[in-house]
């Protein structure tokens, strides 16, 4: 199950995030908590070279609590400030502001030696596609600002949101890259909604899920949907279950595997299967 995608948007944004860098103090990069590796586009390490960073692990509701402890260490013994973030609750938002002014501290204060008593903190936040940038932003502003929405490649367009007076965000649109290294990259991107299910074979899709799940926990699945399941069982057999018990049902009493397969997909990425964290350091 070969996945690629990479719309011409995305090559302009690129584009884009190169031509602007330079108009910023800090990068905010927005990796799923679920998938940190698997989200963190190596391109914005170049892009972003020479400038503060933080990485923020958005999403962290839905990843697992030890995957989350991991991946902080992890990043942080890189030299990265890292900051779990829920974006819907808000979880961690007063963190980034003070992190983003520590950061910032001896650059002000080199700017208020020379008389500049008002200097603007300017952040880029970047991120790959459904990472939940708009969301995130719209929690910081405290208002609708940035559109948003369950798909990837709703922000199209680059955009200047002021916080405070003192602290401004670029918004970008969201970034893959054109080529993933791996199919698991590619598999891990497509399970939480970042590559587009326009473009997926969703069907295949949920049965190299629910093979991913049976190697992690089969749990989540079993309690969801009241089922049992056999260490040694196919996935399509698994999916057939969800859907019997679900009473996903065609005419002539078949199970409708596709809208089985939909359904799964979205309550996994809703978080209902439970906390998950797909990969670990």
């Amino acid at each position: 199950m070969n996945i690629q995608w990479y719309p011409g948007h995305m090559a302009k944004t690129k584009r884009l995030i190169l031509e602007d860098i330079s108009l910023v103090d800090i990068v905010i990069e927005l990796l799923d908590a679920r998938i940190p590796i698997s989200s963190k586009n190596p391109d914005i390490d170049d892009l972003a070279k020479n400038k503060h960073r933080i990485i923020v692990l958005n999403k962290s509701d839905l990843a697992s609590e030890e995957g989350n402890r991991a991946w902080k260490k992890y990043f942080e013994e890189k030299g990265f400030k890292v900051i779990l973030c829920d974006s819907t609750s808000g979880t961690g938002f007063n963190e980034i502001m003070s992190a983003s002014k520590e950061l910032m501290k001896e650059k002000l204060e080199r700017m208020r030696a020379r008389g500049r008593i008002f200097t603007p903190i300017r952040a880029m936040v970047a991120g790959v596609p459904n990472v939940g940038k708009s969301t995130f932003i719209n929690r910081f502003v405290g208002k609708t600002m940035a559109k948003t929405g369950d798909r990837p490649g709703v922000t199209r367009n680059k955009q200047w949101i002021r916080i405070k007076k003192d602290f401004e965000l670029l918004d970008t649109p969201g970034i893959l890259w054109p080529k993933f290294e791996d199919l698991e990259t590619g598999l891990k991107l497509a399970f939480t909604g970042a590559v587009k299910d326009e473009i997926m074979d969703i069907y295949q899709l949920s049965l190299k899920f629910i093979e991913c799940i049976i190697k992690l926990n089969p749990e989540t699945i079993e309690k969801r949907y009241n089922i049992f399941i056999d260490e040694n069982e196919r996935p399509d057999f698994i999916l057939e279950k969800i859907g019997q018990a679900r009473g996903f049902k065609l005419k002539g009493n078949e199970i409708d595997l596709n809208r089985t397969a939909i359904v799964l997909m979205d309550e996994y990425r809703g978080g209902k299967l439970g906390r998950i964290t797909l990969e670990l350091p």
